[in-house]
């Protein structure tokens, strides 16, 4: 395994919270969410991302174990709060089934990665052919949905399609059989018992997926900010997000205290 060191930057001080960006974008997508007046806010760009390097391999333990380099390096010397959007969400989530955290937030991506798959795979050739930018510049119209016009516009200037670090990022999608996607999923969502998980989505995921993530993750919550349909609802309302982090946290140490 190959360890990168992440381009990042730290923000605020209090408490450890570490940001982690979408697949294509990178730390400045946190920009509008202002978790640094409440937190120490450290924000990286995953490898093949933004300013930091790419390279190989791009598969979740090594993209984790990047991300807790830099969070036990810029520590306040207490476990992380990890917070991930799209997939960032994934990674957090692994990061949180290898190592301590005080809790994760996981906004609007869906583990349930047999029905990614079944989106995304039909979709290879594409991916891995010349069609690679016009495949990814169409599926973020589509998952910018309601979100204001300009704010798209602003993450669109952002997006680094690096196709090597996509493919690798998907491999697990786009590669294995849907046995073998089964046993990843059961890996990355066995988290340790009572960790606080919030799973908060713009896109509705149904019933289904939450009596799913329920099973999967114990005590897990998920929430729908349905009023602006998008896969970015942290940037439709940056102080509401804020508050729910910050919710989030009190809750866990009440039922921690209780």
């Amino acid at each position: 395994m190959t360890r990168i060191d992440l381009a990042y930057d730290v923000l605020g001080e209090g408490p450890s919270l570490v940001l982690l960006h979408g697949i294509t974008e990178n730390r400045r997508s946190w920009d509008p969410v202002p978790l640094s007046d409440h937190y120490r806010v450290v924000r990286v760009d995953l490898r093949g991302h933004g300013a930091s390097p790419g390279g190989g391999p791009y598969d979740l333990v090594s993209l984790a174990q990047d991300v807790r380099a830099v969070a036990e390096r810029e520590s306040s010397g207490d476990l992380p709060l990890v917070v991930g959007h799209s997939m960032g969400g994934v990674v957090a989530t692994v990061y949180a089934s290898l190592f301590p955290v005080r809790a994760v937030v996981n906004v609007d991506q869906p583990l349930a990665l047999l029905d990614v798959q079944a989106q995304i795979r039909p979709a290879a050739p594409i991916l891995r052919g010349d069609g690679f930018a016009g495949f990814m510049a169409a599926l973020f119209d589509q998952l910018s949905g309601a979100l204001d016009p300009a704010e798209a516009a602003r993450l669109s200037t952002l997006r680094r399609p690096d196709q090597e670090a996509v493919l690798g990022m998907w491999a697990p999608l786009l590669d294995l059989e849907p046995d073998e996607l089964a046993e990843v999923v059961t890996t990355i969502t066995t988290l340790p018992a009572g960790t606080p998980y919030l799973s908060l989505h713009g896109l509705d995921p149904g019933p289904a997926y939450t009596a799913w993530l329920a099973a999967a993750v114990p005590g897990a919550t998920v929430e729908v900010w349905g009023d602006v349909p998008t896969h970015y609802p942290h940037l439709v309302d940056p102080a509401r997000f804020v508050g729910r982090v910050r919710d989030l946290e009190r809750t866990a140490g009440a039922a921690a205290g209780g």
